[in-house]
């Protein structure tokens, strides 16, 4: 198994090593598409899965979610989190096994979401449905000390609710003079482009396992693709995820590498646990 490069204690004293640089833009992979983001001494999460719900539920099955990376931090530990998103309703990024314990450990924690899911994150998190933040495509919002823009994603198609709203969703998040760019799940579709050239994206967190039919689970970017997204959205750099995590749903960075290198496109390949800091 993956060994992440810190991990519990040793990844804590990081987080609070990296307060000292209230100046800077911080950011965590915590593995398949979590990210903690700290600026100016707030903390976010996106979309953390810090469970292993996935492998109980499908042991046994034909489709056996075995985890490759050892966790990196138990939810519960992370009792500073200002506020958490969920891009979507798949398990990876809305789990229970890591959500409960956050709101838990965190009284003031701001969930958010997309509207169009909201009666289904109150179900799976038994919370009352007025908690969480809902927003649907072409919303913002400000909570925790960030500004949160709401684009849409396709994964692998674009998919509304009967009122039209969204169920999948990226988030553009502003930190200060900083802008990220969390695509959640996402493959490519008519628009993006002009979506996201709206803004001016510092860094773009992007999946790379591409799609396959025989997982039989929606796909995602593959490395060339996410590589040349960010390079024809003027992304300042580009961070790959949602690899790594289960065995059957993986793919190598090498595509990534190779298509950010051709194309002169600012990347870091992060291990889990590890940081990446602004200068």
């Amino acid at each position: 198994m993956i060994e992440p490069i810190l991990k519990g204690e040793t990844f804590l004293a990081d987080v609070r090593a990296a307060r000292e640089f209230l100046d800077q833009l911080h950011l965590w992979w915590l593995g398949q598409s979590g990210f903690l983001v700290q600026w100016n001494g707030n903390h976010l999460l996106l979309d953390p899965y810090l469970s292993d719900s996935l492998t109980e539920k499908y042991s046994g099955t034909d489709k056996p979610h075995v985890r490759m990376t050892e966790r990196v931090i138990a939810p519960e530990q992370l009792d500073f989190i200002d506020v958490v998103t969920s891009s979507h309703h798949h398990t990876d990024h809305l789990d229970a096994q890591t959500l409960v314990p956050l709101l838990k450990a965190n009284a003031d924690l701001r969930l958010i979401i997309p509207e169009a899911n909201r009666q289904f994150v109150a179900d799976r998190l038994h919370i009352p449905a007025a908690l969480p933040i809902g927003l649907n495509a072409s919303e913002s919002v400000e909570a925790g000390g960030f500004a949160f823009h709401a684009v849409p994603s396709a994964h692998e198609l674009i998919e509304t609710d009967d009122q039209g709203r969204h169920k999948f969703l990226g988030y553009v998040v502003e930190a200060g003079p900083w802008e990220i760019y969390h695509s959640g799940d996402t493959v490519l579709f008519p628009g993006i482009h002009e979506i996201l050239r709206r803004w001016k994206i510092d860094v773009a967190l992007l999946p790379i396992n591409g799609r396959a039919p025989e997982r039989r689970v929606a796909g995602n970017l593959n490395g060339r693709e996410a590589a040349t997204l960010a390079h024809e959205i003027g992304a300042k750099l580009v961070i790959p995820c949602h690899y790594e995590m289960f065995e059957f749903n993986t793919a190598s960075p090498d595509e990534f590498v190779a298509t950010a290198d051709k194309l002169g496109q600012p990347y870091k390949v992060l291990r889990a646990g590890e940081r990446w800091s602004s200068t």
